[in-house]
């Protein structure tokens, strides 16, 4: 849960549906659009951060980010941030967002382009 102005945020992965939802009040506020690589190590892959109009401004797409990390940290695999904002995020905060191998970020990048509806 992370706090922000006005309460609790809740994360919520939907990995069916290639969505970490950040839900605030029962209503979705933010989510990152992702995929798992098919191939090992089945990196989880980050391709869109939206936060919803009236929500911005309050540290959400960053907590997003930060739990999407963590979620790949729990599962022991790499996260490839081909989203502008993850990967943004992750040059501010390397002891948090470790760089996933050239490999795996080049396979990432295939995949997506093999099946744009990824995401």
């Amino acid at each position: 849960m992370s706090q922000t102005e006005a309460g609790a945020i809740e994360f919520k992965d939907d990995r069916e549906a290639g969505r970490l939802l950040a839900v605030e009040a029962g209503e979705v506020v933010g989510l990152i659009a992702y995929f798992v690589l098919d191939a090992p190590p089945h990196a989880l892959v980050a391709v869109h951060t939206v936060v919803e109009p009236g929500h911005e401004g309050r540290g959400i797409a960053g907590d997003l980010v930060k739990s999407f990390y963590g979620i790949a940290a729990a599962e022991g695999v790499p996260v490839v941030p081909l989203c502008p904002y993850a990967a943004a995020w992750a040059g501010r905060h390397p002891e948090l967002a470790p760089e996933a191998p050239a490999e795996v970020v080049e396979a990432a990048k295939s995949q997506l382009a093999a099946s744009p509806d990824l995401w």
